[in-house]
């Protein structure tokens, strides 16, 4: 979802930008401005003294500005960390024994673990992602079953097999995982 809020977020901003921009630049170089534009000409300044001090001497006026700039300010540090947290691990840290240290990529070990969940009995598909840390990995699965698939079954299949493959492989003491299991849903047919 933060995704779709992100996209849709900086297609409004963008947009609004961009006809802004573009107005203010179309006007500065000497074409007649829109009917909808807050100025008329070339020379026109953005606020005038009047426009300017209008509200000063009200007493609501800067704590409203400082209040809505400080909400701007927030929500703009809030979308900015958002976007820029990772939500996927990259590497994971394998001990090799030798007192070295071997990176795994995280991608690849989700690979893994994917192609092993799909290859499992009544699994239609099935996806998996790393959290955590380089040294302490987890992981969330999740299946689409088929309908005639017991879910406790499947669960202890993942966790004996392609879990267990995985800690196995990369050296760790524990891979905790949260797996989500879902049933397919098919569409009625007619038989006729």
């Amino acid at each position: 979802m933060l995704r779709t809020v992100n996209r849709v977020l900086i297609a409004v901003v963008g947009l609004v930008l961009l006809v802004v921009g573009g107005s203010v630049l179309a006007v500065g170089l000497g074409a007649p401005a829109p009917s909808w534009w807050i100025h008329h000409g070339r020379d026109d300044v953005l606020l005038d003294d009047s426009e300017r001090t209008r509200w000063e001497g009200d007493g609501w006026w800067w704590p409203t500005v400082l209040a809505v700039l400080a909400v701007l300010v927030l929500l703009a540090l809030w979308w900015l960390t958002a976007v820029l947290r990772r939500r996927r691990l990259s590497e994971v840290l394998v001990d090799t024994g030798d007192g070295e240290g071997a990176l795994l990529r995280g991608r690849a070990l989700e690979g893994v673990l994917v192609g092993e969940a799909a290859g499992m009995d009544g699994v239609q598909r099935a996806q998996a992602r790393l959290t955590g840390g380089r040294t302490a990995p987890e992981v969330r699965v999740r299946l689409l079953l088929e309908p005639h698939v017991d879910p406790a079954t499947t669960l202890e299949h993942l966790t004996d097999e392609p879990l267990a493959h995985a800690r196995r492989s990369a050296g760790l003491e524990s891979l905790p995982a949260e797996v989500r299991l879902r049933g397919a849903r098919h569409r009625a047919e007619r038989v006729s």
